[in-house]
């Protein structure tokens, strides 16, 4: 195999800072250009991104600091925080909050991403400022680090993209399987009653469930690689060697983040900042949840100073039944593909493991993948 070498970021490629339109001329907004900025990369879970929430018009582009950027650019975010990275799926822009990196021969796309991903911390500790940290251009660029040949360097990102590809493939299925659920949920649930269906049951939800609050955890019970997960209004929000619950519930956040409706299984310690719903019986389960889901929860809001949802709301909102065959119809739909996203979910997280095992061993050389057919080349 190849020599590894070591290269700074800016002999593997054209570092490019970002830009924003003014924000007082409609014309430079609401065009065909993709702009991205940090936020759309926050919780962003694949590697590749087409476009953020917002897109500017060419003038915009000629009139601000923000540059067209080509497909496979490496997009980084230098402040607000350091560290989101993903590769550019077509030609896009960013705000000031990236420093850009367009490869050259010398590396490729995925590669440079997979390597920046590793050293994330790495490029945290690197930025200036007293607010708020950031990476400067001129910082990013004299910064270095080892890179095999590019055979070695397809090879490797050719590893992780798999594991990646696999995980994100996964995640699309489970979203599909919920969707499908929740469509079923809307024809048998909510349309009958609106068409005013006979038969159709309307019952409270406190009538169905127990609907009780998490329990506080002390701050020094937060354990780095706890055995359990904490589960916030907005979910995981760290780990602990104590569990509150092994039952399978349905949680929604009561104060702070509202909205958000997610289901709980396996043992998990529940904060206080989250309203628990235990139906009474497993068929009512899934109806109570996607009907949670279809609320809006900002109109049960009773908090002054901050989001608040009390158990006694929860409690009056209204369930709509439908005839019994479609309630147990639907009831077994939701129980195979659930199942399937259950099954899922472990797979996911054992390819995460996997790929966050793999990721430093491959980067550093300690791990080395084969060329099949191929002889190694060194860094032009």
């Amino acid at each position: 195999m190849g020599e590894w070498k070591e290269y700074k970021i800016s002999q593997i490629g054209e570092v490019v800072s970002g830009g924003t339109p003014s924000t007082e001329v409609s014309e430079y907004w609401n065009g065909e250009i993709a702009w991205l900025t940090p936020r759309d990369l926050s919780n962003y879970k694949k590697r590749t991104i087409s476009k953020g929430e917002r897109n500017i018009s060419k003038l915009g582009l000629e009139n601000s600091n923000a540059k067209l950027l080509p497909k496979g650019t490496v997009l980084l975010s230098s402040r607000a925080p350091i560290g989101y990275l993903a590769i550019a799926e077509n030609e896009i822009s960013t705000n000031q909050g990236f420093q850009s990196i367009i490869p050259n021969q010398n590396t490729t796309s995925e590669f440079l991403y997979y390597l920046l991903k590793n050293n994330v911390d790495y490029l945290i500790s690197q930025g200036e400022g007293t607010t708020f940290g950031e990476l400067s251009k001129r910082t990013l660029k004299e910064l270095s680090f080892t890179f095999p040949p590019l055979p070695e360097q397809r090879a490797i990102a050719s590893v992780l993209s798999s594991l990646d590809d696999k995980i994100d493939l996964l995640h699309r299925q489970n979203k599909t399987l919920e969707q499908l659920a929740e469509t079923l949920f809307r024809q048998w649930f909510v349309e009958p009653v609106r068409r005013g269906g006979e038969g159709d049951e309307v019952i409270s939800i406190g009538n169905l469930a127990n609907v009780t609050t998490g329990k506080g955890l002390k701050r020094a019970e937060f354990i780095e690689n706890g055995k359990y997960p904490i589960l916030g209004a907005n979910g995981e929000i760290g780990r602990t060697n104590k569990y509150l619950t092994d039952s399978k519930l349905i949680l929604t956040g009561r104060v702070g983040t509202l909205g958000k409706v997610f289901i709980s299984e396996g043992k998990v310690w529940i904060s206080d900042n989250v309203l628990i719903i235990n139906p009474f019986d497993e068929k009512f389960f899934y109806p109570i949840y996607f009907n949670l889901k279809s609320v809006d929860f900002e109109n049960l809001n009773v908090g002054s100073t901050q989001p608040l949802v009390t158990q006694t709301e929860v409690k009056k909102i209204e369930l709509k039944i439908p005839t019994k065959e479609h309630f147990e119809e639907f009831a077994k739909i939701c129980s195979y593909n659930f199942e399937k996203i259950k099954t899922n979910q472990i797979q996911i997280r054992t390819l995460t493991q996997l790929r966050d095992t793999l990721l430093p061993k491959l980067m550093s050389g300690e791990v080395r993948v084969n060329i099949v057919g191929k002889n190694p080349e060194g860094m032009e």
